[in-house]
């Protein structure tokens, strides 16, 4: 009998990864969500839509007595309780998936690893907050929420990515490196370019979460980023050649940024201290990435294919010239 999933959301980003990789690996696979996003799956005939709000318990209910789902990944629980109301309608499936984040950690330190690395607190006012700044607590708390579930006999487990890139990506961060790169021969970097925020590439996220619904330990956390680091400079390079293309990476001080009224931090991707996850307990279940070069490129042709340029977070091509003006001036 072939197992049956139900991803909660499943249309955009990663849903829609989710979904893929299910199909790929034989799951009768349902999402739920609103409908109010485009469905990529709307002519599938192998997939099911059931519509309704996962804030609201009845339809959560409903959704769970239609599908009957053996697995669930839960793609957009924000907050606390959402995942509270999911531990509790999904007490009984064989594996119950909360995606969590590497924001959910609160101590600085390389690598972050599950278990070891203190996890942000959460207050009950950031518990419903909707603001990015709470973003950390929030999937932290749910985070603390599954493993107490777990404890109580519910087979929930944590999958903790790190920033997610790939196709389809609507927040555009790579994009905007992307389209700097494919527009521009020369491309400012800030600092030594050397700074690392791990990334991790959706297909592979996607087959964590099915990897941990189907092998991981009740209660516990999984990181998962690309096995192998990319610095922002490497990052730029790895697209221009995946792209065929020439492009200079020109690095900028802080000093150099003044100059034209930027920072660092204007700079989409970038962090000053590095953020790394160690990913060698979701490897143990048999889990691995993508070869960079064949993620970047599959990313950069979609990217193609796409209208995102990733123009809600250019710093200003304007101001990037007066940088190079001034650099080259030195």
């Amino acid at each position: 009998m072939t197992d049956s999933a139900l991803v909660v959301g499943g249309t955009r980003f990663i849903g829609r990864h989710v979904v893929d990789d299910l199909r790929e690996n034989g799951y009768d696979v349902s999402i739920f969500n609103r409908g109010n996003h485009d469905n990529p799956f709307a002519d599938a005939d192998d997939v099911t839509h059931v519509e309704g709000d996962r804030t609201d318990d009845t339809d959560l209910r409903a959704a769970k007595l239609a599908v009957e789902p053996d697995v669930v990944v839960d793609c957009v629980a924000y907050k606390p309780g959402d995942v509270e109301a999911a531990v509790d309608v999904f007490a009984d499936v064989e594996g119950y998936v909360y995606i969590s984040s590497g924001s959910a950690y609160g101590a600085e330190e390389i690598p972050k690893r599950e278990g070891e690395t203190a996890l942000c607190e959460c207050t009950p006012e950031q518990a419903t907050d909707d603001s990015g700044a709470t973003y950390g607590p929030r999937k932290a708390e749910g985070d603390r929420v599954v493993a107490a579930a777990a404890e109580d006999g519910v087979n929930a487990t944590s999958v903790r990515p790190c920033i997610v890139y790939g196709p389809h990506d609507y927040t555009e961060r790579l994009d905007y490196w992307i389209d700097r790169v494919l527009n521009h021969d020369r491309v400012v970097v800030p600092g030594d370019g050397q700074n690392l925020w791990h990334r991790a590439y959706v297909e592979d996220v996607a087959a964590a979460l099915r990897i941990v619904a189907e092998r991981g330990e009740p209660g516990e956390a999984y990181n998962v980023g690309d096995r192998t680091l990319l610095t922002l400079e490497d990052t730029v390079d790895r697209i221009a050649d995946v792209a065929d293309t020439d492009c200079e990476v020109v690095h900028a001080s802080d000093r150099e940024l003044s100059a034209a009224g930027l920072a660092a931090d204007d700079f989409v991707l970038y962090r000053d201290y590095p953020h790394v996850l160690d990913t060698d307990k979701l490897a143990a279940l048999g889990w691995d990435s993508t070869p960079l070069d064949d993620a970047m490129r599959r990313t950069v042709d979609e990217h193609r294919a796409s209208d995102r340029d990733g123009s809600e977070h250019d710093p200003g091509r304007d101001a990037e010239e007066r940088v190079l003006g001034v650099l080259d001036t030195v």
